[in-house]
C-alpha cells in the first residue's frame, strides 16, 4: 500500500497521481471542483461526496456498492445539479431517469457503471407504476452476488444478471428504507443569501470535471487490488460500516488529513441519521396518538387545543415533556409539515372559529405511515357525532395535502 504519511513523488509523466501524497491532492482537487458548483449542507457532507465519486474508481473490488441518497424538502435545492457533477466524475455513469430495467441488466458485469437515478419519486413514489423491476434492481444491488434471474433469449432459459453497482438517487423527500438505510445520506437544502456557486456550463465545466476524473481513475486503477485487501479501522458498526467502508477505503489509500477527515465525516453524518431516524420515529408516534384522539372523540374535526389537551394527557406518551410546557401548537404543526397536514380556521357549530385539524388530512398519512394492522370487525363503524360535520372555511383537500410525504417507517 502507498504509504500514509502523505510522502509521495509527484505525478509521473502521462500516468497521472500514484502515490499517496498524489491521491490526497487529487482528492482535495475533486473536493473543491464538487463544492465550486453545489452547495452541500455541511463539510462532512462534502468529504463524503468526493469519496463516494472516488469509491466508483474502485468498485469492481468493493464488497458493497453503497447509495448515495439526494434528497431534500423541495425543488431547487441542488439535487439535479449534483447529479450533473457526478455524471462528470464517477466511473462509468448511467442516467436511469428513462432506462428500462431491461437495459440496466445487461450493462452490469464484471466492470459495473455507476447508476444515476435523478427523479427518484418516479420508482419509489405513487407514479412508480411498472418500476418494480428496477426498485428491486436498485435494491439488491448493494451487496455482491445478489443477481436476478430472468428468462431471456430465444430458447427462454433461466439466466443470471449481476446487479452490484453504485448508485446515486435524488428526489425529493426520503426514499424508502430499503434506499436509506443503504445510502450516505444528502440533506440538500436551497441556498442561502449570499452562497455563491459557479455556474455548470457545459463548454468549460465538462471539460474540468473530466480532467479531475481522468486524474482519479489514473491514481486508483492501479492500486485496485491493494483496495480488495483492505480491511480499515471503522469507527461505527454493522451496516454502517458496510456504506462507509468504501469510502474510508479511499482515504486511507490517499493518506494525509484524509484518513482522519473520513473517519469524522463517517461519525457525524451517522449520528445525524440516527437522530433523524429518531425523529421519524416520534413523528410516526404522534400520528397514531392523533389516530386515537379521533377516535376516541368520535369526530371529524378537532380544535387544535382540544386535540393538544387530549395528547399530554396520555401519561404514557412523550407529549407532557416535549418542551418547556408540553406539546405546543406550533411544534405540533412543525411535527406534522413533512406529511403535509396543517390546521385552518374552522366554524363550529356554536358560531366560534378556531384553528382546528380536520380527520380526513391524516388519511394519507396514516395508510403510509401507520396502517391498522387489522381491518375493522364486520359492521363497525366509529361513533360520530353530529358535532363531527365540518360547516366551517376549513379546506377539504386530497387526503394528506399536496405536499409528498416522506420516509415510510
Amino acid at each position: 500500500m502507498a504509504p500514509a504519511d502523505g510522502s509521495g513523488t509527484g505525478d509521473r509523466e502521462g500516468t497521472g497521481p500514484r502515490t499517496s501524497g498524489d491521491g490526497a491532492a487529487v482528492l482535495d482537487e475533486l473536493r473543491t471542483a464538487i463544492g465550486r458548483y453545489v452547495v452541500l449542507p455541511s463539510e462532512e457532507a462534502l468529504t463524503a461526496v468526493t469519496l463516494w465519486v472516488a469509491a466508483t474508481h474502485i468498485q469492481s473490488v468493493l464488497q458493497h456498492a453503497p447509495r448515495l441518497a439526494v434528497v431534500g424538502p423541495t425543488k431547487g435545492c441542488g439535487k439535479s445539479r449534483l447529479l450533473d457533477v457526478l455524471h462528470e466524475t464517477v466511473h462509468r455513469p448511467i442516467m436511469t431517469v428513462n432506462t428500462s430495467p431491461a437495459v440496466v441488466f445487461r450493462v452490469i458485469g464484471k466492470n459495473p457503471p455507476t447508476l444515476l437515478v435523478d427523479e427518484a419519486d418516479t420508482i419509489f413514489g405513487p407514479k412508480a407504476g411498472d418500476k418494480e423491476d428496477l426498485r428491486g434492481l436498485l435494491n439488491a444491488g448493494h451487496q455482491r452476488n445478489r443477481p436476478a434471474w430472468r428468462i431471456s433469449g430465444p430458447e427462454q432459459k433461466p439466466t443470471s444478471f449481476p446487479t452490484f453497482a453504485m448508485a446515486a438517487l435524488a428526489g425529493i423527500g426520503d426514499l424508502p428504507d430499503t434506499i436509506m438505510d443503504r445510502a450516505v445520506v444528502l440533506r440538500m437544502q436551497k441556498r442561502k443569501p449570499g452562497e455563491r456557486i459557479t455556474p455548470f456550463r457545459s463548454r468549460h465545466s465538462v471539460p474540468e470535471l473530466n480532467t479531475v476524473r481522468d486524474r482519479l481513475a489514473a491514481w486508483l486503477t492501479p492500486l485496485r487490488g491493494t483496495a480488495a485487501g483492505l480491511v480499515p479501522q471503522m469507527p461505527v458498526e454493522d451496516r454502517a460500516a458496510d456504506i462507509w467502508e468504501p469510502l474510508v477505503t479511499v482515504a486511507d489509500l490517499a493518506g494525509s488529513h484524509w484518513p482522519d477527515q473520513a473517519r469524522a465525516a463517517c461519525l457525524a453524518m451517522t449520528r445525524s441519521e440516527v437522530l433523524q431516524d429518531e425523529q421519524t420515529t416520534l413523528k410516526t408516534r404522534l400520528l397514531r396518538d392523533i389516530r386515537r384522539v379521533f377516535d376516541t372523540e368520535g369526530t371529524e374535526v378537532l380544535r387544535t387545543q382540544d386535540m393538544l389537551a387530549a395528547l399530554v394527557q396520555d401519561a404514557e406518551a412523550p407529549w407532557a415533556e416535549s418542551g418547556t410546557n408540553g406539546l405546543n401548537a406550533y411544534h405540533l404543526g412543525n411535527l406534522l409539515r413533512d406529511f403535509g397536514i396543517s390546521s385552518a380556521n374552522h366554524r363550529f357549530d356554536n358560531g366560534r372559529q378556531a384553528k382546528a385539524y380536520t380527520r380526513n388530512r391524516f388519511l394519507d398519512a396514516w395508510a403510509r405511515y401507520c396502517p391498522e394492522p387489522t381491518e375493522p370487525a364486520p359492521g363497525h363503524q366509529p361513533r360520530r357525532t353530529a358535532s363531527a360535520t365540518p360547516t366551517g372555511s376549513l379546506p377539504i383537500g386530497p387526503p394528506g395535502g399536496p405536499a409528498r410525504p416522506t420516509r415510510a417507517r
